[in-house]
């Protein structure tokens, strides 16, 4: 009888436990590792892992295992690997991290690891939910995510394929990026944005003690550019401060843009104006609208219902009958570029796509966004006539 392959996931959280169940559904055998014993536990309840283990308690499992996960904040990561080098490993391990920066942390493995027969492979797996902890854990939420591999120097290439292979039923689209490189991207891609929503947000906070009308207002278009503000803060206190030296020059390269339009401004330049606007929605429209990347997207429709009593319960349960998960509902009450009392969010593209189809069919008008604008689903979706409250 072949023996199976051992894993090790450190970390119960919604990526670790979601890389557990991946890795459960290749046929390794997964122990789930957290410093909450109750969370690996309930991990194990749910099928995730095959055992769950105390920290203290997993010498053993590192020892056996052929692959070591370490699905930590990003801070946590570097004194895991410290940890983790004090262990006896198996020769040939492969240890990968799912950290938001890489360069830092494959230094540290490459520095820790050196001399021994243990392969390091950064990785980023570029994926989340609006949900967070491991009862939102689930082996698809990585669907036709990017998923960023940095080998380090210690690994090879078969190394990455057989990590690759390991990881397969999640169902990735694969990149090999340089640790460098990784985090010079992810700089201007996720991290600035993360501080310039921050921002903002504080902004209209400042602002609403001068007049309630800045919150009041603060719907469309404000709430969906800031929605990423909502992230958890010592999440991105780490991930900023581990990526400040390519956080710090994206800031540099942004403040010279801020002081040209300024400029712009100042001189009542129009024509200069309109062509910023216009290279910038030009390259905006060449983006992939629906392929997840280092910000989580968002798979809304916007629907018109009759203002009448039920309407709203009666919408939910048909999509509830076709075994369409809603994820959250809102009503909008101020509706500026946007065509739609409701907003409904969903998990994924494909449900969102399902629910539009069944809600069309059933004569809603539904809207949704893409490439910037907002278009119909299907014939019901057409014009202002068919709005209501």
């Amino acid at each position: 009888m072949t023996e199976r392959t051992e894993a090790v996931v450190v970390g119960m959280g919604l990526i670790g436990g979601s890389i557990a169940a991946v890795l459960r559904a290749r046929g390794l055998r997964v122990s789930g590792v957290d410093r909450l014993v109750a969370r690996a536990e309930r991990a194990a309840q749910r099928g995730l892992i095959d055992r769950a283990l105390r920290p203290e308690a997993a010498e053993a499992a590192y020892r056996a295992a052929d692959l070591i996960v370490l699905a930590l904040p990003v801070l946590s990561i570097v004194p895991a690997l410290r940890r983790l080098a004090e262990e006896r490993l198996k020769p040939g391990v492969i240890v990968t991290d799912v950290g938001s920066t890489k360069r830092s942390i494959v230094a540290e493995a490459e520095a820790l690891f050196a001399g021994r027969d243990v392969r390091f492979i950064g990785g980023h797996p570029m994926a989340g939910s609006h949900k967070s902890g491991v009862e939102a854990a689930h082996p698809d939420l990585f669907e036709n995510a990017y998923y960023v591999l940095c080998p380090s120097r210690l690994a090879e290439a078969a190394d990455v394929e057989r990590l690759k292979d390991w990881l397969a039923p999640a169902r990735v689209k694969w990149l090999v990026m340089d640790p460098a490189e990784h985090d010079r991207v992810v700089a201007v891609i996720s991290h600035l944005p993360h501080v310039v929503a921050a921002l903002l947000v504080q902004m209209l906070a400042r602002r609403e003690a001068e007049s309630p009308y800045y919150a009041l207002l603060a719907a469309g278009g404000f709430k969906d550019l800031t929605r990423i503000a909502a992230s958890n803060p010592e999440m991105w206190r780490d991930i900023v401060l581990d990526n400040r030296a390519a956080i710090l020059a994206a800031f540099e390269e942004w403040e010279t843009d801020l002081r040209s339009v300024r400029a712009m401004l100042e001189a009542g330049d129009g024509p200069a104006l309109e062509a910023f606007f216009a290279a910038a929605a030009r390259y905006r429209a060449r983006l992939p609208e629906r392929r997840p990347g280092a910000i989580r997207p968002a798979y809304d429709l916007f629907v018109d219902i009759p203002d009448r009593p039920g309407e709203i319960g009666r919408l939910a349960t048909r999509l509830g009958a076709a075994g369409i998960n809603l994820t959250n509902l809102e009503i909008l009450e101020l509706r500026e570029d946007v065509f739609g009392v409701l907003r409904l969010a969903f998990r994924n593209d494909r449900d969102r796509e399902r629910a539009a189809a069944l809600l069309v069919e059933a004569g809603y008008p539904v809207y949704a966004f893409s490439n910037g604008e907002m278009k119909a689903f299907g014939p019901a979706g057409g014009g202002e006539g068919g709005r209501g409250r």
